[in-house]
């Protein structure tokens, strides 16, 4: 005779299953595969509301019974982050995609949470306007994931980060309450700002259901260089030289790697006469190097450090250094691949941060991150590890918060006292 099922301990029964069915409606509510794994941990369902109030709600039951919630979006960016403690439910924003008001005499939209940043753009570039930011894979990234990623690339040299462009939010807290800043308010949270709070907490503390963005207009015309340099100290020579110019660029950012020399792409934005004049300037710069048009892009190239790389061989970091010290920095990376044999690409940005791309055995790239991360650190810069292959060895994702950790769990425990959700993904085991 079989022995009997044993009841689950994370207290996902039948009877809130069905409760969960009833919320969400019936074919939105469904047992999690092995693809709806998140960083290592198995989900047991995965649940798509198709409004903020069955949001809460769902939400609100599965505080009540213990359960840990894994918010998603797209799911671009779930391997982010260290694995959870624990995983029970995936809470999907997928049918949250209505974009509620474009004020475009105003400069600003209200989306919902699960809307793609492709589909916004397309919707705000019908008045001519955007949303002046270019996270990875737009076409699949949500509003909601953006945000709690705090996903950002080049274009906020000339725009400033998320935490500039997103002037309201409205999330929904483990139990069950609408908290909103900005625009019409449901309820007040005294005390927080909201729009910068739940910016890159990777959906700690509630989840999005609503932002409102402050937009640009389009540019009417557009000119992209691409410069070249012999090494690392004349790049950082002509990267300070532009910051300390009067240029006007949109963006500017470096390429460096074991295999070429290094490379920067600048972007300029405006009329023709604008763009002439600025180029004029821009070869005045760039006397000692190497010039040439290239494609106006901004994320192709962050796309392709994550494109074609093998998950067992790769580790993918975002880095921060001050920008004096990038030449120093690509020294000490290059160093550091070269004791472990490893091959290694980076993107940098003029604000000083970027991306590295190491390639190599596990255990070689373990003490790569780990030397690199004491040396940045050291230096007042830091790393975060957002690929790792599944057989390195363990290494936070984070690294040190310094005081600022005390300060961000008395947070956490404020808004999500039972640690409902994503439970040990965020700084200090968050």
């Amino acid at each position: 005779m079989d022995a009997a099922p044993k009841p689950e301990a994370s207290g996902l029964d039948s009877a809130l299953r069905y409760k969960f069915i009833a919320l969400a409606g019936d074919g939105n509510a469904r047992s999690a595969t092995a693809a709806d794994a998140v960083a290592g941990a198995q989900p047991k369902l995965v649940v798509e509301p198709g409004t903020a109030s069955e949001l809460a709600e769902i939400l609100r039951l599965s505080n009540g019974a213990g359960l840990a919630v894994i918010p998603r979006g797209g799911g671009t960016k779930l391997e982010w982050g260290n694995s959870p403690e624990r995983a029970d439910l995936i809470l999907s924003t997928a049918r949250l995609t209505e974009i509620i008001e474009h004020a475009w005499a105003d400069l600003t939209v209200s989306v919902e949470a699960g809307c793609t940043i492709q589909r916004l753009q397309e919707t705000l570039a019908q008045h001519g306007q955007r949303l002046a930011l270019d996270p990875l894979w737009p076409e699949k990234a949500t509003v909601g994931g953006v945000l709690s990623t705090n996903d950002s690339g080049a274009l906020r040299l000339r725009f400033g980060a998320l935490r500039d462009l997103i002037i309201g939010v409205t999330i929904v807290l483990p139990d069950g309450t609408l908290a909103s800043s900005g625009g019409k308010v449901v309820k007040n949270v005294a005390g927080y700002d909201l729009p910068k709070l739940v910016t890159g907490a990777l959906g700690t503390l509630g989840v999005i259901t609503r932002a409102v963005f402050r937009v640009h207009p389009l540019p009417r015309n557009t000119r992209a260089f691409s410069v070249s340099a012999a090494d690392g100290a004349e790049m950082q020579q002509f990267v300070l030289a532009v910051q300390n110019s009067k240029l006007a660029h949109t963006f500017l950012q470096s390429h460096f790697s074991s295999d070429t020399s290094p490379v920067s792409d600048i972007l300029f934005e405006g009329t023709e006469a604008g763009l002439a004049a600025q180029e004029v300037q821009l070869r005045k710069l760039s006397a000692l190097t190497r010039i040439a048009k290239a494609s106006t892009s901004t994320w192709a190239a962050r796309e392709e450090l994550w494109a074609s790389a093998d998950p067992a061989t790769t580790a993918i970091a975002k880095i921060s250094i001050r920008p004096a010290t990038l030449a120093r920095t690509m020294e000490l990376v290059k160093r550091a691949a070269k004791e472990h044999q490893l091959r290694w690409k980076s993107l940098m940005y003029a604000t000083g941060l970027g991306w590295l791309r190491l390639e190599g055995q596990a255990d070689l790239l373990c003490g790569a991150l780990h030397m690199l991360r004491g040396e940045l650190e050291g230096q007042g810069g830091s790393l975060v590890a957002l690929r790792r292959p599944e057989k390195m060895p363990a290494f936070d994702a984070w690294g040190d918060a310094g005081d600022t950790l005390p300060l961000m769990k008395a947070v956490k425990h404020q808004l999500d006292p039972k640690n409902t959700l994503n439970p040990g993904r965020f700084v200090g085991g968050i």
